[in-house]
């Protein structure tokens, strides 16, 4: 089936129903929701089976959703209307909620609907959520309705009048704190219903901010309101009956970056005690299996994030263990270096230098831990550096549901390092490691396994990975593997040491930071100020490639 991807951008739903799709082997391109001509345009050069809009900020033309199929999925139940769904299911603390495809009417939210189905609501962010339960079932019924769309049998159904609930946008005031009278699971769930966009607005150390990334802080009293410490990137606020951690804010001003906490109030935090509670970094150990877990915000792992990381993993080398888990986070793995923190410093070309040498040394120590199995298990997604971070590992697990971005390339032709010069092609061979840095596409785990860059897709249950670390720290065969690991690594350090890659990799992403090319820099402060495109990328717009003008040549200029 032709599909055609309507989004007002190229989303984490987007990108995974993208992946299923062509897994499944339907025909899809993309078209960014720029205006109604580009849109009609689209449709008109692709001619798709099915207009699918995953991620919409507006309503699709007329011109295109009454002479073209068109199916909206919605983050709610059926009869569920408004663009805040999953914002007020978290503020209401539903049980349970759902996602609906439905057809392309003259209403909002209103038209015939196609396919839904449910999923048990847990506590977490609104962005949390949306990556994955969210996705989870967004896939399952959007599978449903293309089943129902070529069978030509099924006629969709209106909901029943008595359930359709409108709501309205959620603003401001429907989620803002009362810190006096808010207990903390109000509190909570108050953040996490604004998570990703838009933020709660407040005021902390007397500026308006908005807040994100909050925690629950055990075993903290004070002042409702106050802030009363900090750790690691966090600030700890006292609330009516306990505490919650602030992990990020952004401040309420024009092209404010969303960044930690401790980082804007800098100067404040100073003048606070530091108390503990607070890791995104985290090691345990059972069964001589150490798993070390590092959760950092949107997958964006900081100089400082890096240095910390790579100290704890030094660490967890000094314990008896014969197996090392690289857990990541639950919602990203790794999306390697920090842009947010690279666009606020004074030298982005530096804080970048600095940023990329320590994801660097942090890719090194994984590569040549020789005495154990090192193994990257992503039950989240990963992209750009994050991807070959994980590549440093002896083998990489993967849940089903994980989207890869393995490339540098929309980062303004940015180079990238962590060694990927040499972890790439080793495991999926030159002419393969070239196609994926090129390609600038999305890719699931069944296309990253084909091509060796993931060697396990996790089974459903409660721990496969546990499961199966055990299993191979028990293995008796795990010494002869060790010995054969040392032998390959001196070989191939003989063959070409690891120092003369980075150097390589180095020299010509130091011409992005410091080159008189500014494509980095710009596409860096396009994409942490989300500025829309005004135009959809030709490796998404595979619609628009027959049209696009080619280069010029020599002889034309």
């Amino acid at each position: 089936m032709r599909i055609l991807l309507l989004v007002h951008s190229f989303n984490s739903l987007s990108q995974r129903l993208f992946v299923e799709l062509t897994e499944r082997g339907h025909e899809l391109s993309v078209e960014l929701d720029i205006n109604d001509a580009v849109t009609r345009e689209a449709v008109d050069l692709f001619r798709p089976d099915v207009v699918l809009a995953p991620f919409l900020r507006r309503a699709i033309p007329a011109t295109v959703w009454q002479r073209d199929r068109c199916l909206i999925v919605h983050p709610g139940v059926v009869g569920d209307r408004g663009p805040s769904a999953l914002d007020w299911a978290i503020l209401e603390d539903r049980d349970e909620w759902g996602v609906t495809v439905l057809q392309a009417d003259a209403e909002m939210d209103a038209g015939p609907v196609w396919a839904a189905t449910t999923f048990s609501m847990r506590n977490g962010t609104k962005s949390s959520l949306y990556r994955r339960e969210v996705a989870d079932a967004a896939l399952r019924a959007v599978l449903e309705a293309l089943e129902r769309v070529a069978a030509g049998t099924f006629t969709p159904f209106l909901p029943d009048p008595r359930k359709v609930r409108v709501r309205p946008a959620c603003r401001h005031r429907d989620r803002a704190i009362d810190w006096t009278a808010d207990p903390t699971d109000v509190v909570l769930r108050k953040i996490n219903s604004a998570d990703g966009s838009p933020g709660v607005l407040d005021v902390l150390f007397d500026r308006p901010v908005r807040l994100f990334d909050a925690h629950r802080a055990d075993g903290f009293c004070g002042p409702p309101g106050a802030a009363i410490g900090h750790c690691r990137g966090a600030v700890l606020r006292a609330t009516c009956d306990g505490a919650v951690w602030i992990g990020h804010v952004r401040e309420h001003r024009d092209k404010a970056l969303k960044l930690p906490a401790t980082h804007v109030f800098r100067v404040e935090c100073a003048h606070l005690p530091e108390a503990a509670g607070y890791s995104p970094i985290r090691y345990e150990e059972a069964d001589a299996v150490g798993y070390l877990h590092f959760a950092f915000y949107n997958g964006a792992m900081s100089t400082e994030q890096c240095k910390a990381l790579a100290s704890t993993y030094a660490a967890a080398l000094q314990r008896p263990t014969r197996v090392l888990v690289l857990m990541g986070g639950p919602d990203y793995w790794s999306n390697g270096i920090h842009l947010g923190l690279i666009e606020d410093a004074d030298s982005p070309a530096d804080e970048s230098w600095r940023n990329i040498n320590a994801i660097d040394d942090l890719a090194r120590k994984i590569i040549t831990t020789t005495d154990r199995l090192v193994i990257a298990a992503l039950r989240g997604s990963a992209g750009a550096g994050g991807v070959f971070l994980a590549l440093a590992a002896d083998e990489v697990w993967a849940n089903d549901s994980v989207v890869l971005n393995p490339h540098y390339k929309d980062m303004g032709n940015l180079y990238g390092s962590e060694y990927w010069t040499y972890l790439l092609p080793r495991r999926a061979g030159e002419a393969n490691a070239r196609r994926v840095t090129l390609g600038r596409l999305p890719m699931g785990v069944g296309e990253a396994r084909r091509l060796g860059l993931v060697d396990r897709v996790l089974p459903a249950g409660p721990d496969p990975i546990a499961d199966l670390a055990r299993r191979l720290a028990a293995d008796p065969a795990l010494d002869a593997r060790l010995a054969e690991k040392r032998r390959c690594r001196e070989a191939d350090e003989a063959a070409k040491p690891l120092a003369a890659y980075r150097e390589e990799e180095l020299a010509r992403t130091r011409h992005n930071f410091y080159g008189f090319d500014p494509s980095y820099h710009v596409a860096r402060y396009n994409f942490v100020h989300k500025v829309p495109k005004s135009r959809t990328p030709l490796t998404l717009a595979r619609h628009r490639r027959a049209i696009a003008k080619p280069p010029p040549t020599p002889h034309s200029l």
